[in-house]
């Protein structure tokens, strides 16, 4: 049986000054066990920033850079993304193009 494993990088914030860090260690935890599971976190969680746009005003083309970095969780829920990606295609040997972009 194949086991997925991970590294926690949240580990050099220190939790008392952290507010975010129960969270995080709780994200970190989440084990991808099933194939409903990990559809459903690859449908929640988008692969780009859906923040991120560019628009044209008064012949200016202006530029909304992702925000995305700005979000505390941000990096802990990309890694529970791709753990779940990887159960999908290791675990499950399923097809995961259609969650790529």
């Amino acid at each position: 049986m194949a086991t997925l494993t991970h590294h926690n990088l949240s580990d050099w914030r220190h939790p008392i000054l952290d507010p975010w860090f129960p969270i995080r260690q709780w994200i970190n935890q989440l084990e991808v066990s099933s194939d409903r599971v990990a559809h459903l976190i690859c449908r929640l969680i988008p692969c780009t920033c859906p923040f991120e746009r560019t628009f044209t005003l008064f012949g200016q083309s202006i530029h909304i850079p992702p925000l995305c970095k700005l979000n505390p969780l941000y990096n802990e829920l990309v890694f529970l993304r791709f753990r779940a990606l990887s159960y999908l295609s290791d675990i499950c040997g399923e097809d995961i193009t259609p969650y790529i972009c």
